[in-house]
């Protein structure tokens, strides 16, 4: 059976981010692209034209309608990522707005981890610049599917195509070159709304979407029942009552591919196998389930299965580790150093682990690795080796961005210190990994 548009909310639904270097315009294209779209409330509108009325300006500053800590306005930056939802008639959208600064990677990886789409400002009159390539690496290290290149500011180099075609080839060599599978160049004026909602009447030479047009029409949709299914159990729901004295299930939320009743699956770690004997969701029974779905999975038998497991069909369960190579970024101000003692989160299961090894710190400038830094400070990006305390089936990131990723924490208070991406990245060198060192005494796994 085969999942219809009709059946998944994905293909009504796109998360995008957006980034850009400082003053390149990517608040004021935000802005530009919630005011256009008639997405702000009047309230909204009114207080962003009293803000920019004090400070000295005639038409309303709408990068006041993005950049909402003070510090943001006073500076003229954005800091932290900041969410915005909004819609059209032909797709909802949660927009992350993520800074540009170098200091604010972490924001970014933040933002731009669960995006189908990123939006990366470049100022016309600058061209792609380090922190261009910076985002552009980003983008590919999360393995985003689809890049949108906005040239902006196209008022200020007399809208000359030259200028545009010439930002638009650097900028897609360098991409493709990192592995992004699709980039769109769309020249803007953010400021005049040049491209943004409505067409250009001052480019007539560009031919392509406006941004909100490839917003609305990205293919984002995917064919479900082809993903790797993947169901983390989160809760076991026994009521012991007299109405359902037997009925055990298992609740979750399905995070990738699609489940039937009948279907034979193996629950991980302990690898013990049985059927789908039924699905509940939503108080009702039903033959087929699929991501991003809450339901209520039943099994033909009864398993020792308890939060954390996971569970998979047999003929594509994923295998069971304790040894895990990643590509990471660090959240964290505290430093992340080898040998130190964390727990890893994945997805509902949470483990004791050891940073076994730190091989390589990735600048972003040139995408050159530093050999075996020791530790990772906020903002680095570096490939780990992790032992953990109990086997994890973790698949890949590039294979599932849901269950191949996973977060570091701090077992004495809880922070967050890294976020991690099983597997390679594109500049990890071919087998990257480094062998075992002496293992901690306490935490001898």
């Amino acid at each position: 059976m085969t999942i219809t548009s009709d059946q998944s909310s994905a293909t009504t639904l796109l998360r995008f981010a957006t980034a850009g270097s400082v003053d390149d315009g990517k608040s004021t294209l935000v802005g530009r692209l919630l005011h256009d779209s008639k997405s702000v409330l009047a309230d909204q509108l009114e207080a962003v034209e009293h803000a920019s009325r004090n400070r000295g300006q005639q038409a309303p500053d709408l990068a006041l309608l993005t950049d909402g800590l003070r510090a943001e306005r006073e500076q003229g930056i954005t800091i932290d990522v900041a969410y915005r939802y909004f819609a059209t008639p032909r797709r909802r959208f949660i927009l992350a707005d993520t800074p540009g600064h170098v200091q604010y990677t972490r924001n970014m990886v933040t933002g731009a981890s669960t995006a189908e789409l990123a939006v990366v400002l470049v100022d016309a009159r600058n061209g792609v610049v380090e922190q261009t390539r910076r985002h552009a690496a980003v983008a590919a290290l999360l393995r985003v599917p689809h890049v949108v290149l906005a040239v902006n500011k196209m008022d200020l180099v007399d809208y000359a195509e030259p200028v545009f075609a010439a930002i638009a080839e650097e900028f897609t060599a360098y991409a493709a070159s990192l592995g992004v599978p699709e980039i769109t160049a769309i020249p803007i004026s953010a400021l005049a709304g040049d491209n943004v909602v409505e067409p250009s009447a001052h480019m007539d030479w560009y031919g392509g979407p406006t941004v909100l047009e490839h917003l609305e029409t990205v293919p984002v949709s995917h064919d479900l029942t082809a993903c790797h299914a993947r169901f983390p159990v989160q809760y076991v729901i026994r009521p012991q009552t007299a109405e359902h004295p037997d009925y055990r299930g298992y609740a979750g939320q399905i995070a990738a591919g699609a489940f039937r009743v009948g279907e034979a699956v193996t629950v991980l770690p302990s690898g013990r196998t049985s059927t789908v004997g039924a699905i509940d969701a939503l108080g009702e029974s039903v033959d087929i389930a699929w991501a991003p779905q809450s339901v209520t999975l039943r099994l033909a038998d009864d398993i020792d299965i308890s939060r954390g497991d996971l569970i998979a069909p047999s003929a594509d369960a994923p295998d069971v580790t304790q040894d895990v190579e990643a590509t990471v970024c660090h959240v964290a101000d505290r430093p992340l150093a080898v040998g130190q003692r964390v727990l890893l989160k994945h997805t509902t299961r949470t483990v004791k682990a050891i940073v076994k090894d730190i091989p390589s710190r990735l600048s972003l400038d040139d995408l050159s690795q530093h050999p075996a830094p020791g530790r990772l400070v906020a903002n680095d990006i570096g490939r780990v080796v992790i032992r953990t305390a109990e086997p994890l089936a973790l698949d890949a990131y590039a294979d599932s961005r849901r269950t191949g990723s996973f977060l570091l924490i701090d077992p004495a208070d809880g922070t967050t210190l890294t976020a991690g991406m099983a597997g390679t990245s594109f500049a990890a060198p071919s087998g990257a990994g480094a062998e075992d060192t002496a293992d901690d005494a306490e935490w001898d796994f």
